[in-house]
């Protein structure tokens, strides 16, 4: 077993008092888990995700051939990339390549590129809504997590490697935090507020703030069967649907900026039966409350550890997931022809 945080990136903790893990130094968790490592070593990667809306069900087609053509640009740059999509809150149907970089500057030399054509999209829009939200997470302050050692996903794939053993900083509540290296040194405080900034007709920015949270959770039931897969789709599922909605359509009373509950779009060459939720919040302590302390997280978790118990430890659903703490200067929000519920607009506008 080892520690979740990279060997270069571990230090003394500032101030115990102030930073203290919630784990004694021989804590045991009740089951393994891994986390993904960086080959390169890098200190700032990139995700970035990029969507198109509609409304109009004719508009499916216009949409799926302008992120096709965004896939084919994508290719040789972004080291993974996947398709998604998803219903919003306003009742648009959603389709979001996402795409992650090695580093700011690959990201950088991508966008130079594609930029013009990009603008040239949102003037022959028709229709269809186009965003950008793009997150620059310091190694420092990005963890991720997977409840098995063979298979990776999302920003993991691009990572390329993980744990050479399982991982202590798990299985309780404040691991999430406890992963992250900069948890050492900092408290995550959240400063400042979210700023709408008009740049053009139908066109706005979104200027974030210090301290934000990300946080990509999927799951994957391709290997599952019989008894456990009945109880992913009857007991598991609805009960996570039902959380990602709440998180959705209510989210922003909590702290939750915008919350998406996306299937990897399979009809497109994605990866088979997984899905996630992805959700941007004020800070991390937002995030870690409503997963600690609120009855939606809570019936999840339950219904998740009953099914445990039915089958007796042994599952084949895989789990994973990615949390970033972002610094103002790391978050890029842009929205063409979007309306008001779109990502980081919602509750704003």
């Amino acid at each position: 077993m080892e520690s979740a945080i990279a060997p270069h990136l571990r230090c003394p903790r500032h101030d115990p008092d102030l930073n203290p893990r919630r784990i004694s130094d021989d804590f045991l968790p009740p089951f393994p888990a891994w986390t993904a490592r960086d080959k390169t070593e890098q200190d700032q990667s990139v995700m970035g995700y990029f969507g198109v809306q509609w409304r109009d069900p004719a508009l499916r087609e216009a949409a799926d051939r302008l992120l096709d053509t965004l896939a084919q640009r994508l290719a040789g740059s972004a080291v993974n990339v996947e398709r998604a999509i998803f219903e919003d809150g306003a009742g648009y149907a959603n389709a979001v390549l996402i795409g992650y970089w090695p580093d700011p500057q690959a990201h950088a030399g991508w966008w130079r590129v594609q930029q013009e054509w990009w603008q040239g999209q949102a003037c022959a829009l028709g229709g269809l809504g186009l965003y950008r939200e793009v997150f620059l997470p310091r190694s420092t302050h990005l963890e991720t997590l997977f409840s098995a050692s063979d298979r990776l996903e999302g920003i993991g794939v691009m990572l390329g490697g993980r744990s050479a053993e399982p991982i202590q900083e798990h299985g309780y509540w404040g691991g999430m935090r406890d992963r992250l290296p900069a948890s050492q040194k900092e408290a995550f405080a959240a400063s400042g507020g979210r700023e709408i900034v008009p740049i053009a007709p139908g066109a706005r920015l979104v200027i974030g703030h210090e301290g934000l949270a990300l946080i990509r959770s999927g799951q994957d039931w391709s290997d599952v069967i019989g008894q456990e897969l009945a109880l992913y789709r009857d007991r598991i599922e609805p009960t996570l649907r039902a959380g990602m909605m709440f998180l959705r359509d209510k989210g922003v009373e909590i702290g939750c900026y915008f919350n998406r509950y996306m299937q990897v779009d399979e009809t497109r060459g994605g990866k088979p039966c997984r899905s996630f939720g992805m959700s941007v919040w004020r800070d991390l302590a937002s995030l870690e409350h409503w997963a600690e302390h609120h009855p939606t997280h809570k019936a999840i978790f339950g219904d998740f550890l009953e099914v445990v118990q039915a089958l007796r430890g042994i599952l084949s659903l895989r789990l994973f997931h990615e949390v970033a703490v972002l610094q103002s200067d790391a978050q890029i929000y842009e929205y063409l022809g979007c309306h008001d519920r779109t990502g980081m607009l919602n509750g704003l506008a």
